[in-house]
């Protein structure tokens, strides 16, 4: 039926086009990350202290898991008191003000509860007003994922700069007396800021998950402690991240000798060490730069990689400009990766 104003019931006029035109948001013409930022507690957590409480030695954790050193936050410090410091330097860092920002992500799988999100709570804290404001849990792959998101919201026109924080207490989660997490799990919080720019620099994401492994990284409830089945991880690890790199190598259109720094997830060193070798061997440079911040930070999940390149770029290891190639994975399981440029 034609209505007298010569659209139909249905909403088309009687040529069939809309009959309503609905603005799209004004497209970017790509994206890129404007400033790093960082937050590690001060309590300092040696394999020795460690030792001190379990069956485990310095030797043995540094043999497993490559750590020497993690940050565990006091008993009142919490995800969002360490986002909230990370993302503060990030906006900083980028020559931003808290009301240059129009999205708020905060990726993060250990908030004490569900609701309210951290998001929203870091926001207003940083004063941040009015933004929109959500939290993304995938885990260790966390980051990456949270990276992809914010890219594509500011190159779709959405808003014109997105804060990311990847923040995590993980000690909230941990069993302390279980040796196979206990000398892993360590706290602390990274940040950037994603932007709009005439010259794209993050490239597409690479990822994807595995929902049959989903039992191997859990929390069982609210009253259970992270489980990890080490050797299957590691065995996954292992071999399934490497093809990720690759691809988001593909995808960015960037040849592995192109990239200056490697920046996987602080999940294990010999992990981060098998992954690298396997770069080496498809073309990267024999000087790529690789993150090995879990020495000294430990695990930090969705934390890992930020605070990795924050600290890599304070030690003058990196610089301004260099090729970044980044690759989360973790509980999920999930995995997501891509190429960015260093601001």
């Amino acid at each position: 039926m034609t209505t007298s104003s010569g659209t139909t019931s249905s909403g088309t006029t009687s040529s069939g086009t809309p009959a309503v035109s609905i603005a799209a948001p004004r497209a970017a013409a790509g994206s890129r990350i404007l400033g790093l930022g960082s937050y590690q507690p001060d309590t300092v957590v040696s394999n020795h202290d460690l030792a001190a409480r379990m069956d485990t030695s310095d030797e043995w954790i540094r043999d497993r898991v490559g750590i020497v050193n993690r940050r565990f936050a006091a008993k009142d410090e919490g995800v969002v008191d360490m986002a909230v410091t990370a993302g503060t330097k990030a906006i900083e860092d980028a020559g931003l003000t808290p009301s240059d920002i129009g999205a708020v992500i905060v990726a993060t799988c250990t908030m004490p509860s569900t609701i309210p999100n951290a998001a929203a709570q870091v926001a207003d804290r940083i004063g941040v007003k009015a933004a929109a404001a959500f939290d993304l849990n995938a885990a260790c792959a966390g980051f990456c994922y949270a990276v992809a998101t914010a890219a594509d919201i500011v190159r779709a026109g959405t808003v014109r700069n997105v804060l990311v924080i990847g923040a995590e207490k993980l000690t909230d989660w941990t069993h302390q007396d279980d040796r196979s997490t206990a000398i892993i799990f360590a706290d602390g919080a990274g940040a950037v800021v994603v932007g709009a720019s005439d010259e794209n620099q993050i490239g597409p994401v690479a990822w994807g998950s595995a929902g049959d492994m989903s039992e191997v990284i859990r929390i069982d409830d609210r009253d259970s402690f992270i489980h990890q089945e080490g050797q299957t991880v590691f065995r996954w690890a292992t071999t399934q991240i490497a093809p990720v790199a690759l691809r988001a190598a593909e995808l960015a259109g960037v040849d592995l000798a192109e990239v200056d720094v490697f920046a996987p997830h602080q999940a294990n060193l010999r992990i981060i060490e098998a992954i690298a070798k396997r770069l080496h061997k498809n073309g990267a440079r024999e000087d790529l730069k690789v993150a090995r911040d879990i020495v000294e930070s430990g695990n930090t999940s969705s934390a890992s990689i930020p605070l990795a390149l924050d600290h890599m770029r304070a030690s003058g290891e990196i610089s301004r400009g260099d090729v970044v190639l980044m690759v989360g994975f973790g509980a999920g399981l999930s995995y997501a990766g891509q190429v960015v440029r260093c601001p």
